[in-house]
């Protein structure tokens, strides 16, 4: 017998065992908090309340990335003092709410030393985010330092290289100092997997906050974080951002590097991975877009398109300038008929529009169901071969259900598995997706001579989500999100409102569209719901993302002029 067949074999168990402890030995004992009450739901609040964080802290994680960039830059504050701040609020709320992986605090707090002693000596900046604290959703790769992705097989294996947006991050001046959860194989509307758990939603931790970047979502709804970057290929940066209550940009593919990364269906660049930007404003994704896109992200990802930030796309100039765009609101794609709340967001989008002087125009959804089938298909071409590479080395469970408690054995049927095609049969379908893609794009071309602008219409507001967050487990398809995901175009999601028992009344059943519309319909409670974020996406056409960015800017604006 060899000596490696001699070896005990650790149990999976064991190595979430020894991780978590890993974990743990990153959390600095003086920053502990006591165990919350049971019947406290609604965690928001609670990091200013304990007397952990001074009232400087307090005033540095309540400020915008704007306010934090200038202060910084002009010593009012050190980035040693702003990362202290974050990475203590940061594992507060981690205590609240689970939503942190890796923490390497130490390192950044020197990482944090070097900027300011080199903006002491020199009088300038390292780059545009100097001395910012960044969070980063699990799958971007630091040079040794783990990144799971939810996976037990990957315990112990650290990045042997940064990623092309870490190196692009630490080039710019920013200091990262901690990463965020993600569920199991990526590809859910949820955040829960066998090595760190559940991450819950700070405004009802009884609720999920989203997936696959509900770590970053979560983090920053608590201001644990300012600007974190998460990834998107079906909804997963839209997604928490609109269950959190923050802002969420998900770019068109190869404008923002994502070379580096690990990732669930990895080379399947049909419908591409995106990666880009959480915030508690627009601001904030912006400062990140231009700091990217001016650093000539081509040089470090070759997958880039060669374009840097556009600042005559970003005034607007094919827009009219920003004076007078016309808007189109999707209210129902036709599968899923949205829930009360989201509606009344859609309401005050169009009402805060057209006081601000712009047009509003329904949108017909063009071909939502055969869209979102391509991109189902093409998701699941492989028969979850990629899944299971993930957990049969460790022996882990394949989650099939993030309800708690549930039975292991029972496959829901939006999950399972599908027999694997030819690559005959995936080019059938890659030519399905680029013929509904020009047909969409078709549509909204001839929109110029119902826009009232002589353009087509500037942009498409639509919901994030048919509902706000659900409870644990409950999370259902993402037609809203994954249409625009196949279409690759940009798209940003607003915090809008939130849920109000006496104004989101349940209408009477209308004709449902399938049982998954009623099952949404039925699951509608607008006291249980009382209080959740509702977000709105904007849309534009493919790389479009300054012109989304600005235009989101407006969106903002009319709204919080209501």
């Amino acid at each position: 017998m060899s000596s490696s067949d001699s070896t005990p074999q650790v149990s999976w168990e064991d190595k979430v065992k020894a991780k978590r402890h890993e974990q743990q030995q990153f959390v600095p004992s003086e920053w502990m908090i006591s165990p919350i009450g049971d019947n406290i739901t609604n965690v928001l609040d609670i990091p200013n309340n304990l007397g952990l964080l001074s009232p400087n802290e307090l005033q540095i994680t309540a400020s915008d990335v704007s306010t934090l960039l200038r202060n910084l830059s002009t010593s009012v504050w050190s980035s040693v003092e702003v990362t202290t701040a974050f990475a203590k609020r940061a594992i507060i709320a981690h205590q609240l709410t689970n939503c942190l992986t890796e923490i390497f605090v130490d390192d950044a707090l020197k990482r944090a030393a070097e900027l300011d002693e080199h903006l002491k000596q020199t009088g300038s900046v390292v780059g545009p985010l100097h001395g910012l604290p960044i969070s980063l959703k699990d799958q971007f790769c630091i040079k040794g330092i783990d990144a799971t992705m939810g996976y037990v097989a990957w315990i112990g294996k650290p990045a042997q290289r940064d990623s092309a947006i870490v190196k692009l991050l630490i080039q710019s001046g920013a200091v990262l100092y901690v990463k965020t959860n993600v569920p199991q194989t990526l590809m859910w509307g949820e955040t829960l997997n066998n090595v760190f758990g559940r991450t819950l939603n700070p405004h009802n931790i009884g609720f999920t906050s989203g997936g696959s970047t509900g770590g970053e979502g979560s983090l920053i709804a608590q201001r644990g974080s300012v600007l974190g970057v998460g990834t998107d290929i079906a909804g997963s940066i839209r997604i928490p951002s609109h269950y959190n209550g923050v802002y969420g940009f998900k770019p068109s593919t190869q404008r923002v590097p994502t070379f580096g990364m690990v990732n669930s269906l990895d080379g399947q660049d049909s419908i591409g991975t995106t990666a880009g930007p959480l915030s508690v404003s627009i601001e904030g994704l912006k400062h990140f877009m231009q700091a990217v896109l001016s650093s000539r992200p081509w040089m470090v990802d070759p997958n880039v398109i060669r374009k840097p930030w556009d600042q005559d796309a970003y005034e607007l100039k094919e827009h009219g300038n920003g004076q007078k765009l016309c808007f189109g609101i999707l209210w129902d794609d036709g599968h899923l008929k949205p829930h009360p709340p989201i509606n009344r967001a859609l309401q005050m989008a169009k009402q805060a529009l057209e006081k601000a002087g712009h047009n509003v125009i329904d949108w017909v959804p063009q071909n939502h169901r055969e869209l979102n089938a391509n991109a189902r298909s093409i998701f699941l071409a492989d028969g979850s071969a990629d899944y299971l590479s993930g957990t049969t080395p460790s022996g882990e469970p394949l989650l099939y259900s993030m309800k708690p408690g549930a039975d292991p054995n029972e496959i829901p049927p939006f999950r399972k598995p599908r027999q694997p095609l030819s690559a005959f049969e995936l080019w059938q379908l890659h030519k399905e997706r680029r013929e509904l893609r020009q047909k969409y794009f078709d549509h909204w071309n001839a929109t110029d001579g119902v826009s009232g602008t002589g353009r087509p219409v500037d942009a498409i507001i639509a919901p994030a989500m048919p509902y706000t967050a659900l409870p644990h487990g409950m999370t259902g398809p993402a037609t809203y999100t994954l249409v625009m995901s196949t279409l690759d175009c940009p798209s940003l999601t607003i915090p809008v409102t939130k849920v109000d028992p006496a104004l989101d009344i349940q209408p009477p059943p209308h004709e449902f569209r399938g049982s998954d519309d009623e099952d949404l319909y039925n699951i509608y409670d607008a006291e249980r719901f009382a209080g959740m974020p509702v977000g709105l996406q904007l849309v534009g056409q493919r790389h479009e993302e300054e012109a989304v960015l600005a235009m989101g800017a407006i969106l903002d604006d009319a709204l919080k002029s209501l």
